[in-house]
């Protein structure tokens, strides 16, 4: 019987393997040893060899957002960027493999199988020169995944393990990277983690507590709301989708300890995000909502009252409406003032841009504490000379109507719009300003990073390997502190979408509406 059998032979082999380990109590040695020297990046320490060795890529089928709109934090735009830094990093292209599942039930029996062959193949000799990288497959709703697919979603574990089937899918997944490990493989995890499984190196993508940081933070700048007198403070609203949690389980919680579960944790945290850098805005006065939905009192853990249950864009519309004031179904009732809407995702901010439109708002948030007009981005896109202009300071007190300072569009003058996943039906949107800013992982830095662990995991023995890797930091999984793969979130506006989107091949020009 060879590694090369069917699917069941493979199974029953991993089966025995998986009860001799449990018999021997980690009997099996992890890796070997040889001579010190430098690897491919000139590092010291450790073994050197010539050789990659081989990576084998487990990631989930990418999900359906509810709208017809693409994001682009995609894993079938990851999975090429990855194998394009392998390769440029010397791994042989038969030496890299990928494969995908839509199921954590599927990926856990793809990567036992593959598991086993390598074990069943390379018997004894070192199988220290592979490195399985996972990101294990979840089962987000579907408000979490208009933010895309690559995220780390926040109480994926109970997500993965609602029932018997996917207990033992876990369970599978956990005992065959286990498996991996004791026979000196090394295991790299992408965006999530499983239970039981300390990886020897953790590449940590979008959070919901960091979306909703670079929302605020991009907010705040382009609002100036340093400079912002509590006499005159800017109106900002936060809408925050959330699909509730039917299990009856998180609310139950909720109303003892504040803890929740799924994709109601993912919102949690997104305002977790947005409260850290508003926060103090709200507390001075600086900034106000008119829905007074958020007061000077509000703190980190009231996600609720800034959240509406997110479903068809008609929801996102409405709800908009009723944080105006202006939701007189029958009549349109005109403009008042708002000054920032922070909404999200691009979804959301669809259903915010259409409705602000329909309401009678004009003009862009680029008139907005201006540095370039958008003939100027547009011509910035296009590659001609960009056009600057200076900002005009605030008033210290708000205009008013009787002394004729007010002019009467202010109220319709269109506010930032912010979002999260930069879809591609969103770039000409953000081209003409009605959508200031959206946000997406720096794919091609985080694959760079990952191509490079890989290689000095295969290459250099021991702790070694993290020497000279400036860009690992170190965080806790399953409670072991993990060298951790993590870059920021790549922020897009028009001023920028030219070099962060267009010149890396994201999208296209087409794509942008020019």
């Amino acid at each position: 019987m060879t590694s090369h059998g069917g699917p069941l032979v493979r199974r029953l082999t991993a089966t025995a393997v998986c009860i001799a380990m449990t018999c021997a109590l980690g009997a099996c040695s992890s890796s070997t040893s040889s001579a010190g020297g430098t690897d491919a990046t000139g590092a010291g320490t450790g073994t050197a060899t010539t050789d990659p060795g081989s990576v084998a890529i487990f990631t989930p089928s990418d999900g359906v957002t509810i709208s017809g709109n693409t994001p682009l934090n995609k894993w079938t735009a990851f999975v090429p960027e990855l194998t394009k830094a392998l390769r440029n990093r010397s791994f042989p292209k038969k030496s890299i493999s990928s494969s995908t599942a839509d199921s954590l039930d599927e990926q856990s029996r793809d990567v036992q199988d593959y598991v086993v062959d390598r074990i069943s193949s390379k018997t004894g000799s070192s199988s220290s020169d592979t490195t399985i990288v996972v990101a294990p497959v979840t089962d987000p709703d579907d408000t979490t995944r208009q933010y895309g697919d690559v995220v780390s979603h926040d109480g994926a574990s109970d997500a993965t393990t609602d029932d018997a089937d996917d207990e033992t899918a876990a369970d599978r997944l956990t005992s065959a990277l286990s498996l991996a490990k004791e026979n000196g493989m090394h295991v790299v995890m992408l965006s999530d983690t499983v239970p039981g499984v300390v990886p020897d190196a953790y590449v940590r993508m979008s959070t919901a507590e960091a979306i909703g940081k670079v929302q605020a933070t991009k907010l705040v700048d382009k609002l100036a709301l340093d400079k912002v007198s509590k006499d005159n403070p800017k109106y900002v609203e936060v809408l925050l989708p959330y699909s509730p949690d039917t299990s009856g389980e998180a609310d139950d919680t909720s109303a003892t300890d504040g803890s929740v579960t799924g994709g109601e944790a993912f919102a949690a945290a997104a305002f977790k995000g947005v409260w850290s850098v508003l926060g103090p805005y709200f507390a001075s006065g600086q900034a106000v909502s008119l829905s007074s939905t958020l007061t000077s009192d509000t703190t980190a853990d009231d996600w609720r009252d800034v959240a509406f249950v997110s479903g068809k864009e008609d929801t996102v519309r409405a709800e908009l409406r009723g944080r105006l004031g202006l939701d007189d179904a029958d009549a349109k009732a005109g403009t008042t003032r708002i000054d920032g809407i922070i909404a999200m995702n691009d979804y959301t901010a669809s259903g915010v841009v259409d409705e602000l439109s329909d309401l009678g708002y004009t003009g862009s948030a680029a008139d907005i504490n201006p540095q370039i007009t958008i003939s100027g981005i547009v011509e910035n896109i296009t590659g001609r000379k960009d056009l600057v202009r200076g900002k005009v300071p605030d008033p210290v007190k708000a205009p008013s109507a009787s002394d004729g300072s007010k002019d009467a569009g202010d109220d319709a003058k269109w506010p930032i719009v912010t979002g999260y996943g930069a879809y591609v039906d969103a770039m000409p949107r953000i081209v003409a300003g009605q959508q200031w800013m959206t946000a997406l992982e720096d794919r091609a830095t985080l694959a760079e990073d990952t191509a490079q662990t890989c290689l000095r995991l295969n290459t250099v023995d021991g702790n070694g390997w993290r020497k000279g890797l400036k860009f690992l930091t170190t965080t806790k999984v399953n409670g072991k502190n993990t060298p951790t793969v993590s870059v920021d979130l790549l922020a897009v506006s028009a001023s920028n979408l030219k070099t962060a989107l267009i010149n890396p091949g994201y999208i296209s020009l087409a794509d942008a509406g020019l």
